[in-house]
C-alpha cells in the first residue's frame, strides 16, 4: 500500500479493520464545528469509493466505528491514526484531523473497505505548503475545475493556492482590462474561497502589480503608465507581452491605479497574505523611470515601489509576498521591506543551483522555496525535469530554513498544455515539502500511477514521463517561428533560437514512431485505469497527436526555411490538413475544464501554421 505523503512513522500490526455500513463516523465532542462539517465531506468520499459509507455523528464511538478526536497538545496539522479490528481513533489538531481523513482515504482507494492494522503518527516538516497556477496568460479554468483542483490539493495534504492574475479578473472600473477574456467574478471567488477554507486550504490572492501587465498598459486609460513609450501600438506579440510592459514607478499615478486595484481583490479573500508578484521587470531604468534609475539605480527605485506596496498592504493587516527573481541580484535591500515580507525565490532548471536561496537566507529573508512542474510551452509537462527540479527545491527548503514551499505552474504563450497534466508535479511538491525524504523517481511514479490513475499495473506514469521526452518541435517554437513574420524585435533572438534546434528536427521521425508505440500503450493501459484515470487518455491522446504533427512541421520549417539539405520534407498540404482536425479536438480538450478565455490566440497560432504549409 502507498501513502503520498509517506507518513513520518507508519508500524503495521496484526488484523483488518472491515469499514462497516451500519457503524458511525463520530465526531468527538470536543470537536469543532469544522471538523463536523469535514466529516460529512469524508462520509461522501467513502461513499463514492466504497459505494457505501458510515452515517455522521457527534457523541461517544462505540467498537467498528470511526472515531474523529480533536486533541489541542498535537501540534498544528499533526494527527494519530490507529486501526484496529474493532475500530478507527484518529485524533489530532484540527487540521490534523482533516489530513488524517485524507490518510484513510488514500488506504480506501487501495484496499477497499477491509484496512490494514496499523499505527499512524505523522505531521509536516514544512508547514505552508502551496501550489501556484496561472490564470491569465491564456487558460481561465471553470469555476469547477478549480474546486477539483483544491479537492486534490486537500486529498495529497496541501494547504495553500494562490492563481496568478493580470487581467483575468472582473474589476469593476477597468473593463478595458479584461474585455476580451472570460474573467473571473468576485462572487466565483468567494465561492472558491469558501470552498477551499472547508478543505483546510488558504486561498491566497495573488495580483500583478510591476511587471507584466501587458492589458492594463495597453489600455487607452492606463498606457501612458507604460514605462516604453507607445507599448499600445505594438501588434499583439505572446512573446513580447511578457518582456514588456512594466509600469512607470516615477508616476505617482501608477501606485495610484495598483493600490486601488489591490483594494478591490483584496476584501474577497479571507485570507491574511498577499503576493504582489512583482516580478521580470525587465523595461525598468530603460523608458521614463531612465534618469532616476541613472540618478538612483535601478535597485533603489524597484525597492522603493515594492515596500511602498508592502507597507499598504502591512496598514491594511496583510503579510506581502513577491517574486525574488529582481532582488536576489541585491539581496541586502530585503532589510527595508517589512520584517513579515515573505520572498517568493523560484528556479526552474532541472540542476538548479542553492545560490539564491543561501543568498536570500543570509541577508534574512524570509523565503518560500518555489519549485515548478514544467509544463509551461509543452503539449506534456516535463515530468522529469518537474520531479529534479522540485526535489533540488525542497532540499533547499529544508537547509535554508524556508517556512513554505510553493510549487508553480506557469501558462507562457497561451498556456495550450493541459492543467491535467501537473498533477504529478504538484503531488512531488506535495510529497517532499511534508516528508523531506526523497522517494526516487520510479518508485514514487508507480505510486502516483496507483494513487492518482487507479493504475494497478504502476504503468501509467512510466507512459507519461515517456511520452513527455518525444518532443523536436515545441509550441514555444511554433510560436517564435510565427511571430518572427511580424515581430521584428524578437527575430534575431527567435532565429538564433530555432537555428540551435535544427539537428533535433531531424529526429522528428525517430521520435514520432516512438510516440504511435506509446499510444497504442496507453489505449490498452486504459482499461486498467481508474474512473480519474481514464478521463486523462483522450486529452493524452490528443496531445500525443499535437507533438507529432508539430514535430512534422518541424521538418517542414526546418527544410523550406533554413534550407536544410539533409531535412526531410513532409507533405505540407496533408500537414496543414492534419494542423486543422488536429485543433478541433483540441478545443474540445479546452473546454472540459477552461473558459474560452485565450483560446483564440492558440487558434490563431495553428491556422498560421496551417496556412504556411500550404503556400508555395
Amino acid at each position: 500500500m502507498y501513502l503520498i505523503p509517506k507518513p513520518l512513522k507508519w508500524e503495521e500490526k496484526e488484523g483488518k479493520y472491515a469499514v462497516r455500513y451500519d457503524s458511525y463516523i463520530v465526531v468527538d465532542k470536543g470537536c469543532g464545528e469544522r471538523t463536523g462539517r469535514q466529516a460529512q465531506l469524508f462520509q461522501k468520499e467513502l461513499e463514492k469509493r466504497l459505494g457505501f459509507a458510515p452515517a455522521v455523528t457527534r457523541g461517544c464511538a462505540r467498537k467498528q466505528d470511526i472515531q474523529l478526536m480533536q486533541d489541542d497538545s498535537f501540534k498544528k496539522e499533526e494527527y494519530r491514526l490507529e486501526i484496529k479490528e474493532d475500530g478507527v481513533i484518529l485524533t489530532g489538531s484540527e487540521s490534523g484531523i482533516w489530513y488524517g481523513m485524507q490518510t484513510l482515504l488514500q488506504m480506501v482507494s487501495q484496499a477497499g473497505a477491509l484496512l490494514p492494522a496499523c499505527v499512524i503518527e505523522d505531521s509536516p516538516v514544512i508547514e505552508n505548503r502551496g501550489f501556484y497556477h496561472d490564470i491569465t496568460r491564456g487558460r481561465i479554468p471553470t469555476l469547477a475545475y478549480l474546486k477539483k483542483m483544491a479537492d486534490r490539493m486537500a486529498y495529497y495534504k496541501l494547504n495553500q493556492l494562490q492563481l496568478y492574475i493580470e487581467h483575468s479578473f472582473l474589476f469593476r472600473d477597468v473593463s478595458e482590462l479584461w474585455r476580451d477574456s472570460t474573467p473571473l467574478l468576485p462572487e466565483e471567488i468567494m465561492e472558491l474561497d469558501d470552498y477551499c477554507a472547508e478543505r483546510g486550504i488558504e486561498l491566497v490572492p495573488s495580483l500583478s502589480s510591476f511587471g507584466h501587465l501587458y492589458h492594463l498598459l495597453s489600455s487607452k486609460k492606463y498606457s501612458h503608465l507604460c514605462e516604453l513609450e507607445n507599448s499600445e501600438k505594438q501588434p499583439f506579440s505572446l512573446v513580447g507581452r511578457m518582456k514588456h510592459h512594466t509600469i512607470d514607478v516615477t508616476n505617482p499615478e501608477s501606485l495610484q491605479v495598483v493600490k486601488e486595484l489591490i483594494s478591490e481583490f483584496l476584501p474577497l479573500f479571507r485570507s491574511s497574505q498577499f503576493n504582489i508578484c512583482a516580478d521580470e521587470t525587465f523595461d525598468l531604468g530603460k523608458g521614463k523611470s531612465r534618469e532616476a534609475a541613472e540618478r538612483l539605480t535601478v535597485d533603489r527605485i524597484y525597492i522603493d515601489y515594492v515596500k511602498e506596496l508592502c507597507n499598504f498592504l502591512v496598514e491594511k493587516g496583510k503579510r506581502p509576498m513577491f517574486w525574488g527573481d529582481v532582488i536576489c541580484g541585491f539581496p541586502e535591500m530585503i532589510k527595508e521591506l517589512p520584517e513579515q515580507t515573505i520572498c517568493l525565490n523560484w528556479g526552474y532548471a532541472a540542476d538548479v543551483t542553492e545560490d539564491s536561496s543561501r543568498s536570500l537566507a543570509e541577508a534574512g529573508a524570509v523565503q518560500y522555496s518555489c519549485p515548478g512542474v514544467a509544463g509551461w510551452n509543452r503539449f506534456v509537462n516535463n515530468i522529469r525535469t518537474s520531479y529534479e527540479n522540485i526535489t533540488r527545491m525542497c532540499s533547499y527548503a529544508m537547509k535554508y530554513h524556508s517556512i513554505g514551499l510553493l510549487n508553480t505552474d506557469w501558462g507562457d504563450y497561451g498556456h495550450m498544455n493541459h492543467p491535467e497534466f501537473s498533477l504529478p508535479g504538484m503531488i512531488y511538491g506535495a510529497a517532499f515539502s511534508w516528508n523531506p525524504q526523497i522517494i526516487p523517481f520510479e518508485e514514487i511514479n508507480r505510486q502516483i500511477s496507483v494513487l492518482a490513475y487507479g493504475d494497478d499495473t504502476e504503468h501509467m506514469m512510466e507512459l507519461m514521463t515517456a511520452i513527455s521526452e518525444q518532443t523536436v518541435f515545441s509550441w514555444d517554437m511554433a510560436v517564435r517561428f510565427r511571430e518572427m513574420a511580424y515581430v521584428e524585435e524578437d527575430y534575431k533572438e527567435s532565429d538564433e533560437y530555432l537555428r540551435k534546434n535544427l539537428e533535433e528536427f531531424a529526429k522528428a521521425p525517430q521520435k514520432n514512431e516512438t510516440l504511435e508505440a506509446l499510444k497504442k500503450e496507453l489505449c490498452a493501459l486504459s482499461v486498467k485505469l481508474g474512473e480519474e484515470g481514464k478521463k486523462d487518455v483522450r486529452a493524452l491522446l490528443v496531445s500525443a497527436d499535437g507533438m507529432q504533427i508539430f514535430n512534422e512541421f518541424g521538418q517542414l520549417v526546418a527544410s523550406r526555411f533554413y534550407k536544410q539539405p539533409s531535412a526531410v520534407c513532409p507533405d505540407a498540404w496533408k500537414l496543414a490538413e492534419k494542423l486543422e482536425n488536429w485543433l478541433y479536438h483540441f478545443k474540445e480538450e479546452w473546454r472540459k475544464v477552461s473558459r474560452e478565455s485565450e483560446l483564440y490566440r492558440i487558434q490563431d497560432v495553428v491556422i498560421w501554421m496551417a496556412d504556411y504549409a500550404r503556400e508555395k
